[in-house]
């Protein structure tokens, strides 16, 4: 047995286990336990991730209908799993106290829970050890099926999304499969070697056919427009942090699909050469401002929410695009800052959803228009979302702003200014809905029902303590991460990246964050000198407060926190409501109407024999072919 079976196998036996001991009080500290050895035995392939583009071939290989699939783990594979794994270890870290206890108490299975995330985390390993596009497509079904199981463990309003994502998700399989005919019936074979020497030689009208099954297929996981509707709401609505992992990194595995197949296989150079007829575009052309767009209206539409939930949901769906949009240029800092951004924006969106649900435990909501002044109240959660929101932002000094320089300094070096501006309208968007949220929840006037809230348990503070500090040392040393990042760089077969401890060292334009960081580091401790050496500071209690030439009690209050940003609203609002609403409403309607007829027909008497026809039918097609 290789590294690799061992790590496949743990994962396995945490998903029994889980089911074994799932109600006991304990479940989510052996959990940890749990994640940890796979961590370890990840970190046992340390070749993968410092260094060397070599894959580890597992020893199980199994036959189906004469094809032999197989699994191996390449650097590219290592990166994406060190994410995966690292997230849910600290998901059942911060599951395993209070938040349990509240869970059970309010009905809740842990023994689901934490099973439904042990299968989410295999499923996502089997996919990434994927060694041919058969065994592809059997990780992204499990994937799948493994997201649908956790995002229907809330409420009855959580299922209902649960099903439109598995509307969604039934429809880009049925893509991918139709993308794996196609390429079996041009080509006689599933590997992936043999996809990647008959691309070059494939005519025009077959590949951009390739090209819009797998696209539409991989986009659907990831979100991307117009696939996206599914997934904010769906996030949302999961159980405590069962929402962190999925905003962590599970979209993200439609970005390592097409990674796989769009980049590696067919490539970046191929799509080039794809024009769209009585146009200036390419297809890569087209997968890049589609990827623009994904930054930019979900982002906004992000700044339009109330709930904290679906606000970083929504920009989960946005941050993609920057991933996207970096691996589609595909030269050493494009690329570098995709998939940096894949490690960066996971440790931040883990952590600001952590954030929120300690909030939530502690209020009871996540109503952005009923909360304000927790920084007296919750003072190290506030720390956590501002170091977040910074992240997310992508400013200095947190590791999003690198991650986004890398992709901004692309497309310029690229020639492709609109593009750039796209990403930098995303940015604005971004900073202008993540003081909303800092605001509306920390920041003016507490409310007198939560005079007497507590700051969040050990439990929950812990993760997000340790989330903090990879946000800002790896913004600090961004060479950490770009260590690993040039060696799945060098797997894919692109450029990896020269880089440096504290950067990048380019002709091109360099990045030294050891001194941008420094600099600023100093900047506030002399400000904060300044401060405290006057000694004309004057500590006042929240309820007890002057501003603007008022006393401000507590009947007066400080927080215009209801309808933030009214202005901007009156602005975007009828453009909002007359265009982009108005297909939302018209896609998701459909959507729904579709999801209602699937439900229908699963919940017959005999389900099983409806998915038996069209297994057999869908595998007799492929064999004809």
């Amino acid at each position: 047995m290789t590294s690799l079976d061992h790590l496949l196998l743990l994962s396995a036996l945490t998903v029994v286990v889980m089911l074994a001991i799932g109600n006991r009080q304990a479940v989510g500290w052996i959990a940890t336990l749990l994640y940890s050895a796979q961590g370890m035995a990840l970190l046992l392939m340390s070749d993968l991730g410092y260094g060397t583009a070599a894959a580890v071939q597992s020893g199980l290989s199994v036959q189906v209908l004469g094809h032999q699939l197989h699994w191996r783990f390449d650097a590219l594979s290592w990166f994406f799993a060190l994410i995966t794994i690292g997230a849910a270890l600290l998901s059942s870290w911060f599951s395993a106290g209070e938040w349990a206890q509240a869970y059970r108490r309010h009905g809740g299975s842990l023994r689901l829970f934490h099973t439904a995330l042990a299968l989410n985390v295999l499923s996502m390993l089997v996919l990434l050890a994927s060694g041919d596009l058969l065994s592809l497509f059997i990780g992204w079904e499990l994937v799948s099926w493994a997201s649908f199981l956790i995002m229907s463990l809330g409420s009855s309003t959580a299922t209902r999304y649960a099903m439109r994502y598995l509307t969604y998700a039934f429809a880009g399989a049925m893509a991918v499969l139709g993308g794996l005919a196609l390429v079996y019936s041009m080509v006689g074979s599933f590997q992936f070697q043999a996809l990647k020497t008959a691309a070059p030689s494939m005519d025009s009208s077959s590949l951009w056919l390739l090209f819009l099954l797998f696209a539409a297929g991989f986009g659907v996981k990831m979100a991307l427009l117009p696939f996206h509707l599914w997934q904010a709401k769906a996030y949302a609505e999961t159980p405590g942090p069962g929402a962190a992992f999925l905003g962590a990194i599970s979209s993200r595995m439609g970005l390592f699909a097409i990674a796989i197949v769009l980049v590696q296989l067919i490539g970046i150079a191929r799509l080039v050469e794809m024009p769209i007829p009585f146009s200036f575009l390419s297809a890569r052309d087209l997968l890049a401002w589609i990827a623009v767009f994904t930054i930019i209206l979900p982002t906004f539409t992000a700044l339009r929410q109330h709930d904290a939930r679906r606000l970083l949901a929504w920009h989960g769906i946005g941050q993609g695009g920057y991933m996207l949009l970096g691996m589609l240029i595909a030269d050493d800092l494009g690329s570098a800052g995709g998939l940096m951004h894949v490690f960066n924006h996971a440790t931040y969106q883990a952590m600001l959803f952590m954030t929120v649900i300690a909030v939530i435990h502690r209020t009871g909501t996540s109503d952005l228009n009923q909360l304000g002044g927790l920084v007296a109240r919750m003072p190290l959660s506030f720390v956590a979302m501002l170091i977040g929101i910074i992240g997310l932002a992508g400013l200095p000094p947190m590791n999003g702003f690198v991650s986004k320089w890398l992709v901004y300094r692309s497309l310029i070096l690229d020639g492709s200014p609109l593009l750039f501006l796209g990403a930098v309208i995303g940015t604005l968007g971004t900073i202008l809905s993540v003081y909303k949220l800092i605001h509306n929840t920390f920041l003016g006037q507490l409310r007198l029902e939560h005079e007497n809230v507590e700051e969040a348990p050990l439990s929950m503070i812990l993760p997000m303590m340790i989330l903090s500090a990879v946000v800002f040392i790896t913004g600090y040393f961004p060479g950490l991460v770009l260590d690993w990042v040039a060696t799945a760089q060098a797997a894919m077969g692109l450029p990896a990246l020269a880089h440096h401890l504290g950067g990048v060292a380019s002709d091109k334009g360099g990045l030294d964050m050891i001194w941008i960081v420094s600099i600023l580091l100093a900047g506030f401790a002399i400000g904060t000198l300044v401060f405290f050496s006057g000694n004309r500071h004057k500590r006042v209690h929240q309820l007890d407060n002057y501003a603007g030439g008022h006393f401000l009690t507590a009947e007066t209050r400080y927080q215009y926190s209801d309808n933030f940003y009214p202005g901007l609203m009156h602005l975007i609002g009828p453009w909002y409501r007359k265009s982009f609403r108005w297909l939302e409403r018209g896609f998701v309607s459909t959507v729904d109407t579709v999801s209602m007829a699937m439900q229908g027909l699963y919940r017959q008497a005999h389900p099983s024999l409806y998915l038996l026809v069209v297994v057999v039918s869908a595998l007799s097609w492929v064999v004809i072919q």
